[in-house]
């Protein structure tokens, strides 16, 4: 300890000191009433008796008892410890103080509700102050915001004093004195007075300090004690341009693989997990924990980062054990905003506008291409086709390209017909913080407006463009009914309200790649005074109506809208109690939560009325004619259908905890009881009328030495009732050590180098009771599941039971055994790095028996599940930041975090394969299967010498060519392998950094994904009629004038040609990418912060056909969205 910094002599008092301390930070944030003040210190009485008492008692007496505050240094201390009598009937604060004034000779000086002490001027004489000076001062901090309560003090002596409210000192020193200001929070200063009569001295972040606390299962841990795997991130860092936070998770939080499939309002949250996936069950995604309230996704995109106090995620056994059941996937634990104590609240205010437009869509070629590649098509592999019989002459292709009618030779591009170029979408936060020494209370609302792209159409009276409109609210209130007995209430409410097409943004979609644009247009004029929309469309096509027709996706775009609404309501009420009259540190919890979640789905529709041209003329001036004529019967009333679907949940918590130290051993428990019951509320069989439940205890035991040896136990017995009597309850325990190095006194040379260095380690058992069915151990009957005929004429029909699942009696609790390492260490105070290794192998897995001969006779689709699989999963994770605030103007900081994680499938119930490759045992899960390509055919001879391709009757030069990997002479599914990288990548990263200059700041940040592949699927052309040509297959496929044998498509095809369309590796596309995830750069003016926004601004990748985020497939999806945003925040 620095000999030179003024030290606080009882623990109680350090205490009581960083909680005032913290107080009057947020006092400072905001102007207070004097008026109302000096009313309460008049009003305020009080009646006190007290003999031979210090005047700390008095002054500890009048605290308990109002809402003044004390602040004092230690030059106070011998005075505060002197013993008086005091005895006051009903008198006011002010009275009190000139009793004590009159015993002590110390100087009370009230502003508001503080009381501020200073030293008696007689106690230096005026031999000491002889060569001294008088300096007053003000401390501000990095906002140039004055700071009360900081410690300033003359270097090398025990001369010093406190600044008041408004950040002021004054203090006589030698003129070559050198003053010392020191806050919790905030780095150490030294500043020389050099004969100054006045200083203004500003204090800087001590990140460190700030980050000392990290939220853990049930409560909180000091940071440098923490064992588990445990991350956090700052909500300053969620507040991204998104109107979902697990958008910003993706690269921020090591550990944490996330990605984002889809940009359509309502649907563009991210997909994620924590250290990858260790199970092939429907059991991945991690367990979100809202307020210690169990929550969804959705519940957690609906938090607006303005409430969001601490976010951490759990990782390792030791760190989750204490959520059992349902945390083998790792933790999610956010706790929201709590008030304050200060006069007068403090108001925030969000107001966002943004202007979005696709990252990066699939191309899809236009009429001529279509028309010219379906011709070649025909010839490819019918050479011996008349010319003249072609589908599309020269003549419509030259009169499509010349846009001589857009009717009659139509060459429609319906991305750009259906979609606009961009869209705007608003979100608003207003939140308040207030509260006082009994009770305290946070309030937030938030609006999000996100809107579609689609265009709607001029002639309807209703919008078929997404809107989703979103509402969230967050009450929290707490109240000190006694000086130790806190009760609280929490309220989150979130109100949904989605309007879009009554079709699917997906199905549009498909029905752009099924609607070549070149047979008709989306609309026709009505020529004959048609009281209705009249929608294109031509014989022909693939649905089999009236003689053929073709999907118009403009019609099934804007023929009805879809109406949802949705409200989520989540109440909490808890109670705390401290014990410490039983024993010092002994506190007890108890919470007590229901959520309820409704939908309501409307649709409204009507059925298009299509039209089909059936003649056309050409005028002398190059005009044309035509007539039309309906192809069916349509409506314009609207029809609707409805759904209501919904669920609750009810927990119970209670939660015994105790905390202390004595002297160099650090000592804390808890124990918990869990109780959590499930309910739909709109049950659809009588499984569903029954509630999910589960329960258990878990506790937590941790010990410290010396802040250098950590020790922690944790347990969690668990039940579910998803497994028969005797198989429900479990045991998952874990165990985790620490050591933190620099705190050795043999390390003590490098202190000031190596400023931290930590290892850690831990094993443990986690389990997972969920199952792709409830209650696998019972056989399930539907005892009309079957129908049958009977009579001589087969006139009589009846029903029969049929068995829908086999039970397995056996059925019991997949169990993962994790093991991590980490080390933490921080260097010159500036750089901190954590890196943790990894593995769990899960046992026990879910899994449909794959290996049950049919002769047995089971129903298809009924097998029964038992515990079979087995699956070891593990890597690397690592953070690295750099925090340096270089004078008072200039703060930097950087990050960067790396995920590793890669499992591979140990066990499973498959069949006896004749080859290894055919075996997923071994493998990477959600990894491709499929043959392995090794070109296209060059010529006929090629053709062969080569296997047989069994796919199809007759392969061509140009098609594609597989390896016969068990060569057998033929190519077949035996010879299908996986290969590639995982859908779900195995490498997440991020780095980014930001910079404040005075009122400046910026900020920017890349987020990337490696070791993960994209499948070209669903994308061949023509299929008969139906499909369209997407733009990178017209730019590079064989034809025999081009016979490219390194071409990106092979021989075109008529139809989806079965060779060349099956899962191969020569569809198997890199799907790795770097993004400029996010950048912002804002300015500060008083009390409002005005800043500029940028979302996915740039992708390098080298996969080019659309975003390679959203995944496999033909690309034809809503696309993810880039942004720009411009903000304001509102402070007062």
């Amino acid at each position: 300890m620095n000999k030179n910094r003024i030290p606080w002599q009882q623990p109680r008092e350090k205490t009581l000191y960083f909680l005032f301390i913290s107080i009057f930070l947020f006092l400072t944030t905001v102007p207070v009433y004097a008026g109302g003040v000096d009313m309460y210190a008049q009003q305020k009485t009080f009646t006190v008796k007290l003999e031979n008492k210090t005047v700390k008692d008095v002054i500890n007496y009048i605290e308990k008892n109002s809402e003044f505050i004390f602040m004092y240094s230690k030059n106070s201390l011998d005075i505060l410890n002197k013993q008086i009598s005091l005895q006051v009937d009903n008198e006011n604060i002010s009275a009190i103080l000139d009793r004590l004034a009159d015993e002590t000779g110390l100087k009370f000086r009230i502003k508001d509700r503080q009381v501020i002490i200073s030293d008696p001027e007689t106690r230096s004489s005026a031999t000491q102050q002889q060569g001294k000076i008088a300096v007053s001062g003000c401390v501000y901090d990095e906002n140039d915001e004055p700071i009360p309560g900081v410690n300033v003090y003359e270097k090398g002596t025990t001369n010093g004093t406190v600044t008041d409210m408004d950040g002021l000192f004054n203090l006589k020193v030698p003129e070559n004195a050198v003053l010392v200001a020191s806050f919790v929070g905030y780095q150490q200063k030294e500043v020389p007075v050099k004969k100054k009569k006045h200083l203004e001295i500003n204090l800087i972040p001590d990140n460190k300090m700030l980050d000392e606390v990290v939220v853990v299962g049930f409560g909180t841990q000091k940071k440098e004690s923490v064992v588990g795997a445990v991350n956090t991130i700052k909500a300053e860092d969620l507040r991204v341009p998104s109107s979902n936070i697990s958008n910003a998770l993706g690269g921020r939080l090591a550990g944490v693989i996330a990605v984002q499939r889809s940009g359509e309002p309502g649907a563009d949250a991210s997909s994620f997990w924590i250290r990858g996936i260790s199970t092939f069950s429907d059991a991945t995604s991690p367990l979100i924990f809202i307020d210690n309230i169990e929550a969804s996704s959705s519940d957690l995109n609906a938090l607006p980062p303005e409430a969001i106090e601490g976010f951490s995620i759990l990782k390792d056994a030791a760190a989750t054990a204490l959520y059992g059941a349902r945390g083998a996937n790792g933790v999610m634990l956010v706790t929201t905003r709590t008030g304050k104590n200060m006069e007068k609240a403090k108001v925030n205010f969000r107001l966002t506008q943004t202007f979005a437009a696709p990252t990066r869509t699939v191309k899809i070629a236009d009429g001529i291409d279509y028309m010219n590649m379906y011709n070649e098509a025909t010839m490819a592999r019918n050479p011996e086709t008349d010319p003249s019989t072609l589908r599309f002459s020269q003549e419509r292709i030259q009169a499509t390209k010349d846009g001589l009618n857009p009717y009659i030779y139509p060459n429609v591009d319906w991305m750009d017909y259906l979609f606009k170029k961009m869209t705007m979408n608003q979100s608003a936060n207003l939140n308040v913080t207030g509260g006082t020494k009994r009770m305290d209370y946070f309030l937030s609302a938030s609006i999000n407006n996100d809107n579609g792209m689609l265009k709607s159409d001029p002639n309807n009276n209703f919008n078929n463009n997404i809107r989703n409109l979103r509402y969230s609210f967050q009450a929290n209130l707490n109240v000190m009914v006694t000086p130790t007995t806190k009760v609280g209430v929490k309220l989150n409410s979130q109100i949904l309200n989605y309007s879009g097409s009554a079709v699917s943004t997906s199905d549009i979609y498909n029905k752009i790649y099924q609607s070549p644009g070149v047979y008709f247009s989306p609309t026709l004029p009505a020529l004959n005074g048609e009281d209705h929309i009249l929608f294109g469309n031509a014989t022909g096509g693939p649905i089999n109506l009236g003689g053929g027709r073709y999907e118009n996706p403009y019609a099934a775009m804007v023929s009805g809208y879809d109406n949802r609404n949705e409200s989520t309501v989540t109440t909490s009420f808890h109670i705390e109690q401290k014990m410490d009259f039983i024993t010092k540190g002994l506190s007890a919890r108890a919470l007590v939560s229901f959520k309820n979640w409704t939908k309501t789905d409307v649709v409204r529709s009507f059925d298009p009325y299509y039209y089909k041209i059936t003649d056309f003329a050409q005028q002398p001036d190059g005009s044309f004619t035509y007539q039309y004529e309906p192809m069916n019967t349509g409506r314009t009333s609207l029809t609707t259908t409805n759904s209501q679907e919904g669920n609750r949940y009810i927990n119970l918590q209670f939660i015994l905890d105790y905390q202390r130290r004595f002297d160099k051993h650090d000592v804390s428990g808890m124990l918990v009881y869990m109780q959590r019951d499930y309910s739909l509320n709109t049950p659809a069989n009588f499984y569903d009328t029954l509630p999910e439940r589960n329960q258990g205890i878990a506790g937590r035991l941790t010990y410290a030495f010396d802040d250098r040896y950590l020790a922690e136990f944790n347990f969690g017995y668990n039940g579910s009732e998803n497994f028969k009597e005797g198989d429900r309850f479990d045991f998952f325990p874990s165990i985790a050590l620490g050591y933190i190095i620099s705190n050795e006194r043999y390390f003590q040379p490098l202190a000031n180098v190596i400023t931290n260095l930590k290892l850690r380690g831990s094993y443990g058992l986690v389990g997972n009771s969920v199952s792709d069915s409830r209650f696998p151990y019972l056989t399930h009957v539907d005892l009309n599941g079957l129908g049958y005929q009977f009579g001589n004429l087969w006139q009589t029909s009846g029903s029969g039971a049929v068995v829908t699942q086999y039970g397995a009696d056996k059925a019991h609790w997949e169990v993962g055994k994790k093991l991590n390492a980490g080390i933490d260490l921080g260097v010159l105070n500036k750089f901190n790095l954590s890196v943790d290794y990894f593995t769990e192998t899960r046992n026990d897995i879910f899994v449909t028996r794959g290996t049950i001969p049919s002769e047995i006779g089971l129903v298809a689709g009924a097998k029964p599940i038992a515990n079979l699989g087995k699956v070891r999963n593990g890597g690397v994770d690592l953070t690295l930041d750099y925090n340096q605030a270089i004078n008072k103007d200039l703060i930097i900081s950087a990050k960067g975090t790396f995920t590793y994680a890669k499992n591979k499938l140990l066990e499973k119930d498959e069949p006896v394969v004749d080859y290894p490759y055919l075996s997923d045992i071994g493998q990477p899960l959600k990894r491709y299967r499929g043959l392995v390509a090794i070109g296209l055919f060059e010529d006929e001879e090629d053709i062969a010498n080569s296997p047989i391709q069994t796919y199809t009757a007759k392969v061509m030069p140009g098609d594609i060519k597989y390896a016969d990997l068990n060569n057998d002479g033929k190519i077949d599914d035996l010879d299908k392998t996986q290969f590639g990288y995982p859908t779900v990548p195995q490498i997440v990263y991020g780095f980014g950094g930001s910079v404040q200059y005075k009122k400046w700041d910026a900020s920017i940040f890349f987020q990337g994904v490696a070791q993960t592949s994209i499948q070209l699927s669903g994308m061949h052309p023509f299929g008969g009629d139906a499909n369209t040509v997407l733009q990178f297959v017209a730019d590079d496929y064989w034809s025999e004038s081009n016979p490219n044998p390194n071409a990106a498509y092979p021989r075109l095809d008529l139809s989806v040609n079965k060779n060349n369309s099956q899962v191969s590796t020569f569809w198997s596309r890199n799907g790795a990418f770097l993004r400029l995830k996010n950048i912002e750069i804002g300015y500060t003016f008083k009390f409002i912060r005005f800043y500029l926004a940028g979302q996915n601004l740039l992708t390098f990748s080298k996969f080019k056909h659309w975003d390679p985020e959203l995944g496999a497939g033909k690309g034809l999806t809503y696309p993810t969205m880039l942004s720009g945003t411009i903000g304001a925040q509102i402070n007062f």
